[in-house]
């Protein structure tokens, strides 16, 4: 059942899985994926928590003793969630120590609604690397404009990081710039290189699920012949700007200091289109140095069916450079829907932690003490 994921693994493409709940940590689930299944990391975000906190009666316990504190519903979520990513963490601890913290890693990401607030994200970013008191913790910052600052900022106190939202290739080349920048601040400052790390979370089936409904409004064999080739070409062209960044004499000077390169994360990686083969975003995004962060869903599909024939990115520069260009031909502006999406991606992000601050705060009263 595995040898798609060994293989993924033996490639260079760090399984990581994109969940996390109380039921996962206390049932040996968790641990099982990593035992078995090549899991080397975990991310989490509003959304994965607010379905874990609905679902189920694991923080039972821990919500009645907070209602009894008559704690607000932001402290119960922060203390809720950073006591799940901390005991994640400590299972995950052993990767950590085995590839020196490069993975082993589980993320944590900044409330979304200061998005647009360069010193509450780097606040926010320092309080939860605080909270959660682990070496192998990741905190994730969007990469907004007002993001790109606090990447610096956060980095630069030696925090490690997961920026997350990334669609166009224009910001994420700020995005690495942000690092660099930060990496130079920190070893200013005196820091341990070596000890900090970052992802970039690129998102790769949102890209198609705009793209496609697009060409699909245009309806022409033209058009259709482009269909599902968009977020592959855009996260490969993403590869080719990393080898470009992280081969540059700016980033020497940091290697010569012991840094490490801010690897290229596939994100949302599950297929949206049932016309695509499960595994698309997995089989054809494979080259040493990434990390693909996966549903539990999509790992399960590529244990039993993947098709992992190698790297997959090398080479397709210039076939996804023209997969790009067929699209503006076609009217479709590369530049406009990368722009959505990452607007979206906030909006999406916010509306996800408002669901979770209303079911927290529906639990809450549900445990409320009835008597003081």
């Amino acid at each position: 059942m595995t040898d798609a994921l060994k293989r993924l693994s033996d490639e260079g493409v760090a399984i990581w899985l994109d969940d996390l709940s109380r039921k996962r940590i206390t049932s040996g689930n968790l641990a099982e994926l990593i035992d078995q299944q090549h899991v080397v990391g975990v991310t989490t975000n509003p959304s994965i928590f607010q379905k874990a906190i609905s679902e189920g009666d694991g923080y039972d316990t821990q919500l009645t003793d907070l209602a009894a504190r008559g704690v607000t519903v932001e402290e119960a979520i922060r203390m809720i969630t950073t006591a799940d990513v901390r005991d994640a963490a400590d299972i995950l601890r052993p990767v950590f120590d085995a590839t020196e913290g490069q993975d082993g890693r589980v993320s944590i990401e900044v409330d979304p609604r200061l998005a647009h607030n360069t010193r509450a994200t780097v606040a926010e970013a320092k309080q939860l690397a605080w909270l959660v008191d682990r070496p192998n913790t990741l905190i994730k910052i969007p990469a907004t404009k007002a993001g790109l600052p606090a990447i610096t900022e956060v980095i630069g106190r030696g925090i490690s990081v997961n920026v997350t939202l990334i669609f166009s290739l224009e910001r994420y080349r700020e995005v690495m710039d942000a690092y660099l920048a930060g990496l130079e601040k920190a070893k200013e400052a005196g820091l341990d290189l070596s000890k900090i790390h970052s992802v970039a979370s690129f998102f790769v089936s949102r890209v198609d699920t705009e793209i496609d409904k697009r060409i699909d409004a245009l309806g022409t064999d033209e058009a259709k012949a482009v269909r599902g080739k968009a977020a592959l070409a855009n996260a490969r062209l993403a590869y080719e700007a990393y080898e470009e960044v992280f081969s540059s004499d700016r980033w020497a000077a940091l290697d010569k200091a012991h840094a490490n390169k801010q690897r290229p994360l596939w994100a949302s990686t599950g297929v949206k289109d049932k016309a695509y083969k499960d595994t698309l975003y997995v089989d054809d995004l494979v080259a040493p140095g990434t990390v693909n962060t996966m549903p539990e869903a999509t790992l399960e599909a590529v244990a039993d069916h993947g098709q992992v024939t190698g790297n997959t990115i090398a080479g397709a520069y210039d076939q996804a450079r023209a997969d790009i260009a067929a699209l503006e031909k076609l009217g479709v502006s590369y530049d406009e829907v990368v722009q959505l999406l990452e607007d979206e991606g906030v909006q999406k992000f916010e509306a996800s932690w408002n669901d979770l601050l209303k079911s927290t705060e529906a639990e809450l009263k549900r445990l409320s003490p009835s008597e003081g």
